[in-house]
């Protein structure tokens, strides 16, 4: 086994695979991420992935952003299991959104996707236990679509773009 894991490495360099972060701070993909500014998102879940956006993204070292992030989310519950009374038993929270990186040099839209995720809710006797565990899915789907959107923008830095 020893002997082999050389050869695997060979194996795994030529296989076209290069890190996402290369050059850590310094690299293409940090610098572009800490030069994007978001926009304000509207509602309680635009503030919530507005700061998931922010704690992901690095600071600014105080020069100016180059690209601004524009979403526009659709945070909505269904419910889904109902019993005989009508009452609903448990819920779907799904939270969608759709952005846009727009380049501030010229307005040009850079990236325009989507980005989403969904969560189930068990709906119980009370009704602040409820309204809690929709809340703490809020939160979670928050930053999980904020992960998918600075992945989307950290693999658009990465890409080779060609020359003017």
């Amino acid at each position: 086994m020893r002997r082999l894991a050389p050869l695997m490495l060979l194996g795994l360099a030529g296989c076209g695979l290069h890190p996402l972060y290369s050059g850590g701070a310094s690299g293409p993909v940090a610098m572009t991420l800490a030069r994007v500014e978001v926009a304000p998102i509207a509602g309680k879940s635009g503030w919530l992935v507005a700061n998931a956006l922010r704690d992901r993204l690095p600071e600014r070292d105080g020069s100016a952003p180059l690209y601004r992030l524009q979403v526009t989310l659709d945070d909505q519950i269904t419910g889904l299991g109902v019993r005989r009374d009508d009452s609903v038993t448990r819920e779907r929270r799904s939270l969608r959104a759709r952005y846009q990186l727009v380049a501030l040099d010229g307005s040009k839209v850079v990236i325009d996707d989507t980005a989403g995720s969904d969560a189930g809710v068990d709906v119980v006797g009370s009704e602040y236990a409820t309204i809690a565990a929709e809340n703490s899915a809020l939160e979670r789907l928050s930053e999980t679509v904020a992960d998918q959107i600075v992945t989307r923008i950290a693999t658009y830095a990465r890409a080779p773009r060609p020359a003017p």
